[in-house]
């Protein structure tokens, strides 16, 4: 763990204090650098905070571990014979744990190359312009600050009086560090990251039960897309119970068992290891002294339209100030408030966002689904293009799933787009241009898209709308 980069002293002037290292705090306080600001970054752990270190970075290289691995398997399909398949979990972890910490690196380069101060420390805002330490090896030092910027984000959410162990019992953090794969893993919780970690243990043979409160994996996501999701989990070989609460958790040496109700009807199942996977919790604790006033609302930070607090001055970004809790959003809203506060444009609150689960086959989506914009009262037009008819997925044996857009039916505006498939999360940054564009499913159509290619499969979608989709 690195202490501290740069001189520091006591009590010093800045311009600007962070509060978090993660990507708000560390993109806020980077922009406030190259802005020519004084500033320094706090962090309790490690720059990059929780999303680098212990959540997204990690996290995606396991699952291309998992990616490669199921593919190497399947190289027959491609005429190419590999024999005596096999993996190591430990390296396969410790390769993980390495990317985090080569990118961790390259956060450090960054503060120094833009002359940003890194503490690690545990902070707390003690007053209006006054950030003190209150752990670490910094504790009891101060720093006046002109304006304070809280980026603490959140931390995984654990089930009621279930102690997390790291061995029976885990959240996402203590799978991160495991030495080993468990024969068998309850996950509950149906989300991104349950989704993420069912998909990675089944791959490499742990026997996976996912379990979700509500109707649908992938609860946010449009049901066509989710309950495509969940026949292709099943297929895979885990066990998908839905509509499903968790209750009477027991855990043993070696074992942890729980009971499933649904519709007022108990099944006990056991398995090695669950895996908390139910949301997460604003990390306030301690961050705010209690002598300062300011508005929370379930413990998250409320903010006006500059990411301001109710007391002047004090700021917050990222997933301390609620959902979406995406790191891409907290970077977004970190940089657009440092910007507006030093007086280099206006403040503006996210409006268009990407979701993205990197499982396989992946999901990602924007805007409306279409039960939402029927909600709404929309005159919408649907166009779906499945990847089973696209050239280039069929070629490379990665046909499973589908684009679906959807879009005003009188002007052909964007309203959402979702994709289920091979490198969706790549893929959708496309329609997140153009809804930001406010461009029509005619002007995506007419863009011209290389052949073959799975892009071609988004002109597809939009030239759908119209019945005018041709490619395979």
């Amino acid at each position: 763990m690195v202490p501290h980069l740069g001189v520091m002293a006591d009590s010093l002037e800045y311009d600007l204090v962070v509060i978090g290292g993660g990507p708000a705090g560390y993109a806020g306080a980077i922009r406030a650098g190259q802005l020519g600001k004084k500033v320094v970054c706090i962090e309790q752990e490690r720059a990059g905070g929780t999303c680098l270190n212990w959540g997204c970075i990690p996290t995606k290289a396991l699952l291309k571990s998992a990616e490669l691995y199921e593919k190497i398997k399947k190289s027959e399909t491609f005429g190419i014979t590999v024999k005596d398949v096999s993996f190591d979990f430990a390296k396969i972890m410790e390769r993980s744990r390495g990317v985090a910490g080569q990118m961790a690196k390259g956060i450090e380069f960054l503060f120094r190359k833009n002359k940003v101060e890194y503490v690690v420390g545990k902070a707390q805002v003690a007053s209006p312009g006054l950030v003190e330490i209150t752990e670490g090896e910094s504790k009891g030092k101060t720093f006046k600050a002109k304006k304070i910027l809280i980026a603490t984000g959140c931390k995984m959410r654990r089930i009621a009086d279930l102690e997390v162990d790291g061995l029976r019992v885990m959240t996402s953090r203590e799978a991160l560090a495991a030495k080993t794969l468990p024969k068998s893993v309850i996950i509950v919780g149906a989300g991104a990251i349950g989704v993420e970690f069912a998909y990675f243990y089944n791959a490499f043979g742990s026997k996976v039960t996912l379990v979700e409160m509500l109707p649908n994996v992938l609860p946010v996501e449009d049901e066509e897309v989710s309950k495509t999701l969940q026949r292709s989990f099943e297929k895979q070989g885990i066990a998908i119970h839905l509509s499903t609460k968790c209750e009477n958790f027991k855990v043993s040496k070696t074992s942890v068992s729980v009971d499933l109700v649904k519709d007022g009807v108990k099944q006990t199942i056991e398995a090695e290891t669950v895996l908390s996977a139910i949301g997460v919790v604003a990390n306030i604790e301690g961050v705010i002294s209690a002598k300062l006033k300011i508005d929370l609302d379930r413990n998250y930070i409320k903010v006006g339209n500059d990411y301001q607090t109710n007391v002047p001055g004090v700021y917050a970004a990222g997933d301390i100030i609620g959902p979406p809790w995406l790191a891409h959003v907290a970077t977004f809203e970190a940089v657009t408030a440092v910007n507006a506060m030093f007086g280099h444009g206006k403040s503006t609150r996210v409006r268009n966002f990407p979701g993205c689960t990197y499982c396989q086959p992946q999901v990602a989506s924007i805007g409306l689904s279409e039960k939402a914009a029927k909600d709404k009262g929309l005159n919408i037009k649907i166009g779906k293009f499945p990847f089973t008819a696209s050239g280039k997925a069929v070629a490379s044996a990665e046909s499973e799933g589908f684009v679906k857009i959807v879009s005003d039916a009188k002007t052909g505006e964007v309203y959402g787009a979702h994709i289920i498939g091979s490198e969706a999360t790549e893929l959708i940054a496309e329609y997140c241009l153009a809804i930001e564009l406010e461009a029509s499913v005619e002007e995506i159509h007419k863009t011209i898209h290389a052949h073959p290619t799975l892009s071609e499969a988004l002109m597809e979608a939009a030239a759908a709308t119209s019945g005018e989709a041709i490619h395979i």
